[in-house]
């Protein structure tokens, strides 16, 4: 029989080694670490909608009757759904259980062990994990102190080991979005060009219309965090034809499940409460940054999502967010060599606001 040592012994070492990626936890697991009730929650630390999905979901999840059958592995009416909502052919989108399946299944496409994979930090951590999972080499090319990219800095850090570059536009966790120029720079490149798109609802902005001009840009989105789906896991990402074909085969069979799908669809008939969710979020985070910017102890950064980013003056992050824990707020802490004493704040409803700008009143 195999030891577990010697089971230990057959794992690929670089996993062995490999830093895993932290998730936020969910508010079950919050209130009972810190002994709050779970109704008293206010969980502003993972980006998420606090107004849900449409009734118009929860009620077609429920009346939905196939659920012992499986969905339909090409995506056909899902595909539909999304180039209507997109404004371009289904031949060019291909679903996700979330966008990050899209990022993993991307790098698989693309990536064989020592390969390098540009990644522009502070960003989302997923691409160097997936890149690692896959036994890639992360090249990191730092933001400039403002989070914005420098295209040609970029650019000359490609060589033909460099098979992807990945761009969130807006970014996580800072806000900004990335300059149409910037990205047109980098598609002269010989590397795949990935914008990662989760917060294009909150920004307005999106450059999916140039994907059928570009062979080498791709565009992703998630219906996480403006449609309020993040416990459902559905992405999708926009590719130029040619590779959809190769994507749909390396692709679990069912990776986008019946649920899902029904939501998606639904979602996407119910569009008009959506806006007026995101509308509210854009107005309430614009509201937020009035309320933080009064603390003279915080410095925020000006954000297209739905988040903002606080630089904390006094040194005391860590002990700010520590005592919103103990009032039930949760929010993110970081605490890395770019984001020294940072808190990243979620949008939530005007009365997480309230709530939250009164305990930072108290500490400071």
């Amino acid at each position: 029989m195999i030891s577990p040592e010697n089971v230990e012994q057959l794992i690929r070492p670089e996993l062995k080694a490999m830093k895993a990626y932290t998730p936020i936890e969910p508010t079950d697991v919050l209130s009972q670490r810190m002994e709050v009730p779970a109704e008293k929650v206010i969980k502003l630390d993972g980006n998420e909608n606090p107004y849900g999905c449409s009734v118009r979901v929860k009620q077609a999840l429920a009346d939905y009757r196939y659920y012992h059958l499986y969905p339909d592995p090409e995506q056909r009416e899902l595909r539909k759904a999304l180039a209507e909502y997109t404004g371009l052919s289904s031949k060019y989108i291909i679903a996700g259980s979330g966008s990050d399946e899209l990022i993993d299944l991307v790098l698989r496409l693309f990536v064989e062990p020592g390969d390098k994979v540009i990644n522009c930090p502070p960003t989302f951590g997923m691409y160097p994990f997936s890149t690692d999972v896959c036994g890639g080499k992360t090249v990191n090319i730092p933001r400039e102190p403002d989070f914005s990219i420098n295209a040609t800095t970029i650019r000359k850090a490609v060589d033909r080991r460099t098979k992807a570059i990945f761009i969130a536009s807006p970014n996580n966790p800072s806000g900004d979005l990335t300059p149409e120029s910037q990205v047109l720079q980098l598609l002269d490149s010989a590397a795949i060009v990935i914008i990662d798109e989760a917060y294009s609802e909150f920004s307005g902005v999106t450059l999916a219309r140039l994907v059928p001009r570009h062979s080498n840009l791709v565009v992703l989105r998630t219906f996480s965090k403006w449609a309020g789906l993040a416990g459902l896991r559905v992405g999708y990402g926009i590719f130029p034809p040619n590779l959809v074909k190769y994507l749909m085969r390396i692709k679990q069979p069912y990776n986008v499940n019946s649920a899902a799908q029904v939501a998606v669809l639904e979602s996407l008939k119910d569009i008009g409460y959506l806006r007026g969710t995101i509308k509210a979020i854009v107005d309430e985070r614009e509201r937020l940054f009035t309320e933080l910017g009064k603390l003279d102890w915080l410095k925020v950064h000006p954000s297209q999502a739905n988040f903002l980013l606080c630089s904390v003056l006094n040194g005391k992050a860590k002990t700010i967010h520590q005592g919103l824990q103990s009032k039930g707020i949760f929010v993110r802490y970081f605490d890395t060599l770019q984001l020294k004493d940072c808190l990243r704040i979620s949008v939530g409803k005007p009365e997480h606001t309230d709530v939250l700008i009164a305990a930072l009143r108290e500490m400071c």
